[in-house]
């Protein structure tokens, strides 16, 4: 999910519900066109109240202001697929660029978040002093 998330959220921003069906646009850029074609390959391995689902929270979320909240309800949705239907995951991967050798995803959301690989002092909140050397 932490991979095909980002084209998600550009392909819902981009389409809205019209990414489930609408065939792919020779200008969409990389990014968009990939996730219109997970979303699409989500849709089609479905059911008809899987798609209806799918559907409606496209819907929701293309209209949602916060960008976290969509990403988190589709990477929800998205795991309840991969979970229900195995055969998916491999359909899903090999639409997705294998990660380059060695590159780490860290991913932050909400207030005060912070991520990092590597963190030495990290303070989040509000009163609190630096601690001394």
């Amino acid at each position: 999910m932490e991979q095909a998330g980002p084209y998600l959220t550009a392909a819902m921003g981009a389409y809205g519900t019209a990414v489930l069906t609408r065939a792919q646009d020779a200008a969409a850029d990389a990014t968009v066109g990939l996730g219109q074609r997970i979303f699409q390959l989500v849709w089609r391995r479905g059911d008809e109240a899987s798609r209806a689902e799918l559907e409606r929270v496209v819907d929701e979320a293309a209209d949602e202001q916060d960008d976290a909240y969509s990403a988190a309800v589709l990477s929800r949705l998205l795991r309840r697929a991969l979970r229900d239907d195995p055969g998916l995951r491999e359909e899903l991967s090999e639409l997705l660029p294998a990660p380059a050798a060695g590159t780490v995803t860290i991913t932050a959301s909400g207030e005060r978040s912070i991520a990092a690989q590597h963190i030495g002092t990290a303070i989040t909140g509000d009163g609190h002093n630096p601690p001394r050397p």
